[in-house]
Protein backbone atom coordinates (compact mmCIF):
# COMPACT_ATOMS: atom_id res chain seq x y z
CA UNK A 1 0.00 0.00 0.00
CA UNK A 2 1.54 3.28 -1.05
CA UNK A 3 0.90 6.31 1.07
CA UNK A 4 2.45 9.13 3.04
CA UNK A 5 5.76 8.50 4.81
CA UNK A 6 5.21 8.48 8.55
CA UNK A 7 7.26 8.07 11.68
CA UNK A 8 5.87 4.86 13.28
CA UNK A 9 6.62 6.24 16.76
CA UNK A 10 4.15 9.09 16.10
CA UNK A 11 1.19 6.69 15.95
CA UNK A 12 0.15 5.47 19.40
CA UNK A 13 -3.15 3.84 18.56
CA UNK A 14 -5.56 3.57 15.67
CA UNK A 15 -9.33 3.85 16.03
CA UNK A 16 -10.95 1.62 13.41
CA UNK A 17 -13.77 3.44 11.62
CA UNK A 18 -14.73 0.93 8.93
CA UNK A 19 -13.72 -1.65 6.36
CA UNK A 20 -13.24 -1.45 2.60
CA UNK A 21 -16.04 -3.56 1.12
CA UNK A 22 -14.84 -3.40 -2.48
CA UNK A 23 -14.39 -1.33 -5.61
CA UNK A 24 -16.91 1.23 -6.84
CA UNK A 25 -16.83 2.12 -10.53
CA UNK A 26 -13.80 2.15 -12.81
CA UNK A 27 -11.81 5.12 -11.46
CA UNK A 28 -10.50 3.52 -8.25
CA UNK A 29 -13.18 4.57 -5.78
CA UNK A 30 -13.87 2.19 -2.90
CA UNK A 31 -17.00 1.30 -0.95
CA UNK A 32 -16.42 1.48 2.80
CA UNK A 33 -18.69 -0.16 5.37
CA UNK A 34 -18.72 2.18 8.41
CA UNK A 35 -18.31 0.85 11.95
CA UNK A 36 -18.47 4.22 13.71
CA UNK A 37 -21.16 6.82 14.20
CA UNK A 38 -21.44 9.79 11.86
CA UNK A 39 -19.55 8.38 8.86
CA UNK A 40 -20.30 11.52 6.86
CA UNK A 41 -17.95 13.39 9.22
CA UNK A 42 -15.06 11.27 7.95
CA UNK A 43 -15.03 13.30 4.75
CA UNK A 44 -13.65 16.21 6.79
CA UNK A 45 -10.57 14.21 7.83
CA UNK A 46 -7.55 15.07 5.67
CA UNK A 47 -6.32 11.49 5.59
CA UNK A 48 -7.35 7.97 6.47
CA UNK A 49 -5.08 5.21 7.67
CA UNK A 50 -5.25 1.74 6.14
CA UNK A 51 -4.27 -1.48 7.85
CA UNK A 52 -5.22 -5.05 8.60
CA UNK A 53 -6.86 -6.53 11.67
CA UNK A 54 -4.21 -7.33 14.26
CA UNK A 55 -1.62 -4.95 12.76
CA UNK A 56 0.36 -2.87 15.22
CA UNK A 57 -0.39 0.86 14.83
CA UNK A 58 3.06 1.41 13.29
CA UNK A 59 2.09 -0.86 10.36
CA UNK A 60 -0.93 1.23 9.37
CA UNK A 61 -0.28 3.64 6.49
CA UNK A 62 -1.86 7.04 5.94
CA UNK A 63 -3.29 8.07 2.62
CA UNK A 64 -4.87 11.34 1.54
CA UNK A 65 -8.63 11.35 1.22
CA UNK A 66 -9.55 12.93 -2.13
CA UNK A 67 -13.36 12.66 -2.02
CA UNK A 68 -15.90 10.94 0.16
CA UNK A 69 -19.69 10.83 0.26
CA UNK A 70 -22.40 8.68 1.83
CA UNK A 71 -24.56 6.51 -0.42
CA UNK A 72 -27.05 3.91 0.90
CA UNK A 73 -25.30 3.68 4.29
CA UNK A 74 -21.93 3.04 2.62
CA UNK A 75 -19.15 5.54 2.06
CA UNK A 76 -17.83 5.98 -1.46
CA UNK A 77 -14.26 7.26 -1.20
CA UNK A 78 -11.45 8.10 -3.54
CA UNK A 79 -8.06 7.59 -1.89
CA UNK A 80 -4.72 8.87 -3.13
CA UNK A 81 -3.15 5.40 -2.88
CA UNK A 82 -5.85 3.75 -5.03
CA UNK A 83 -5.36 4.69 -8.68
CA UNK A 84 -7.78 2.41 -10.53
CA UNK A 85 -10.33 -0.38 -10.22
CA UNK A 86 -7.66 -3.08 -9.90
CA UNK A 87 -6.08 -1.24 -6.98
CA UNK A 88 -9.54 -0.74 -5.42
CA UNK A 89 -10.25 -4.47 -5.69
CA UNK A 90 -6.86 -5.20 -4.08
CA UNK A 91 -7.72 -3.21 -0.92
CA UNK A 92 -11.03 -5.00 -0.32
CA UNK A 93 -11.09 -6.15 3.30
CA UNK A 94 -8.59 -3.53 4.48
CA UNK A 95 -9.58 -1.60 7.60
CA UNK A 96 -9.91 2.19 7.65
CA UNK A 97 -8.97 4.13 10.75
CA UNK A 98 -7.32 7.21 12.16
CA UNK A 99 -4.96 7.82 15.06
CA UNK A 100 -6.94 8.60 18.19
CA UNK A 101 -5.35 12.05 18.40
CA UNK A 102 -6.81 12.94 14.96
CA UNK A 103 -10.41 12.47 16.11
CA UNK A 104 -12.40 15.55 17.05
CA UNK A 105 -13.13 16.00 20.75
CA UNK A 106 -16.38 14.54 22.05
CA UNK A 107 -19.09 16.31 24.02
CA UNK A 108 -19.10 15.77 27.79
CA UNK A 109 -21.62 12.91 27.59
CA UNK A 110 -20.18 11.27 24.45
CA UNK A 111 -17.41 8.69 24.18
CA UNK A 112 -15.48 6.97 21.45
CA UNK A 113 -16.04 3.25 21.76
CA UNK A 114 -12.29 2.73 21.65
CA UNK A 115 -11.99 4.75 24.87
CA UNK A 116 -14.38 2.40 26.67
CA UNK A 117 -12.59 -0.83 25.79
CA UNK A 118 -10.75 -2.28 28.77
CA UNK A 119 -12.38 -0.02 31.37
CA UNK A 120 -13.29 -1.65 34.69
CA UNK A 121 -17.03 -2.00 35.31
CA UNK A 122 -18.14 -1.60 38.92
CA UNK A 123 -21.70 -1.68 40.27
CA UNK A 124 -23.25 0.60 42.89
CA UNK A 125 -22.31 -1.90 45.62
CA UNK A 126 -18.65 -1.60 44.64
CA UNK A 127 -18.51 -5.10 43.12
CA UNK A 128 -16.36 -5.61 40.06
CA UNK A 129 -18.28 -7.00 37.09
CA UNK A 130 -15.15 -7.18 34.93
CA UNK A 131 -13.83 -5.12 32.04
CA UNK A 132 -15.38 -3.86 28.81
CA UNK A 133 -14.54 -6.39 26.09
CA UNK A 134 -16.49 -4.69 23.32
CA UNK A 135 -19.66 -2.93 22.33
CA UNK A 136 -22.56 -4.13 20.24
CA UNK A 137 -24.73 -1.71 18.28
CA UNK A 138 -28.42 -2.64 18.35
CA UNK A 139 -31.40 -0.72 16.93
CA UNK A 140 -32.47 0.29 20.43
CA UNK A 141 -29.10 1.18 22.00
CA UNK A 142 -25.47 0.14 22.31
CA UNK A 143 -24.68 -2.79 24.60
CA UNK A 144 -21.52 -3.19 26.69
CA UNK A 145 -19.88 -6.65 26.57
CA UNK A 146 -18.32 -7.09 30.01
CA UNK A 147 -16.11 -10.06 30.90
CA UNK A 148 -14.64 -11.00 34.24
CA UNK A 149 -11.62 -12.89 32.87
CA UNK A 150 -12.97 -16.19 34.22
CA UNK A 151 -15.44 -16.97 31.46
CA UNK A 152 -18.41 -14.96 32.75
CA UNK A 153 -19.66 -12.42 30.24
CA UNK A 154 -22.47 -9.94 30.80
CA UNK A 155 -24.33 -7.76 28.31
CA UNK A 156 -25.31 -4.40 29.79
CA UNK A 157 -27.40 -1.85 27.88
CA UNK A 158 -25.51 1.41 27.42
CA UNK A 159 -28.38 3.59 28.65
CA UNK A 160 -28.56 6.21 31.41
CA UNK A 161 -30.62 3.94 33.70
CA UNK A 162 -27.77 1.40 33.76
CA UNK A 163 -24.57 3.34 33.02
CA UNK A 164 -24.42 5.90 35.80
CA UNK A 165 -20.99 7.36 35.16
CA UNK A 166 -18.08 6.90 32.78
CA UNK A 167 -14.86 7.96 34.48
CA UNK A 168 -12.19 7.86 31.78
CA UNK A 169 -9.47 9.29 34.04
CA UNK A 170 -10.12 6.54 36.60
CA UNK A 171 -10.54 3.93 33.83
CA UNK A 172 -13.90 2.93 35.31
CA UNK A 173 -17.59 2.75 34.47
CA UNK A 174 -20.10 2.79 37.34
CA UNK A 175 -23.31 0.87 36.64
CA UNK A 176 -26.61 0.03 38.29
CA UNK A 177 -26.39 -3.73 37.71
CA UNK A 178 -26.49 -6.50 40.30
CA UNK A 179 -23.55 -8.90 40.46
CA UNK A 180 -25.82 -11.96 40.06
CA UNK A 181 -27.85 -10.76 37.06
Amino acid sequence: MAGIDVDPAAVEDIVVLGKVAGAHGLQGAVRVYPFADDPAAWSRLPQWWLGHEGDAPALWRPTRLITCHLRNEMLIAQLECVADRSAAEAVAGVLVGVPHRALPPTASDEYYWADLLGLAVVNTQGQSLGRVLGLIETPANAVLRVGDGQGVERLLPFVAAVVLEVELAQERIRVDWAFDW
